[in-house]
């Protein structure tokens, strides 16, 4: 979890604009030791881990992705544009982490993962109206 949460930071340092909690922090280390980042980095993950846990139950994973997404478009204001760079810095590190077995069809069943996300996500944006925002990237 906190090799993708220092990735990702260290990757899109403007993601830091939305954790007030730690949006100074540069030094890696110190972002390792943020107890407010790896809190958010378990939710995230405890997220993913819902969505994989039931991608045979649409209504689950649509219901637990519009959460997200509703409360990043509202609560939060990110930009829909940090899913897609979150999953991707993801996949990468599940590729690094676990090269042995990460096989084509693996890599194929994450990209796929990424894509259900990403598209889940954005339409919760568009649902509650994210284009009122001058700065939306859908």
């Amino acid at each position: 979890v906190s090799i993708l949460s220092q990735r990702f930071f260290v990757n899109f340092p403007s993601a830091k604009q939305y954790f007030s909690q730690f949006k100074h922090m540069e030094d890696p280390l110190e972002m390792e030791r943020s107890l407010q980042l790896r809190k958010h980095a378990r939710r995230v993950m405890g997220a993913i881990n819902t969505v994989v846990e039931n991608l045979n139950d649409s209504e689950k994973v649509s219901s637990v992705l519009a959460l997200v997404g509703k409360a990043h478009a509202l609560k939060y204001k990110v930009e829909p544009i940090y899913f897609k760079k979150l999953t991707g810095v993801m996949l990468e590190v599940i590729a690094e982490e676990y090269a042995n077995d990460f096989t084509p069809e693996a890599h194929g069943a994450w990209t796929k993962m990424r894509t259900l996300i990403y598209t889940h996500v954005t339409a919760a944006y568009k649902e509650v109206g994210w284009a009122q925002y001058p700065t939306a990237t859908l």
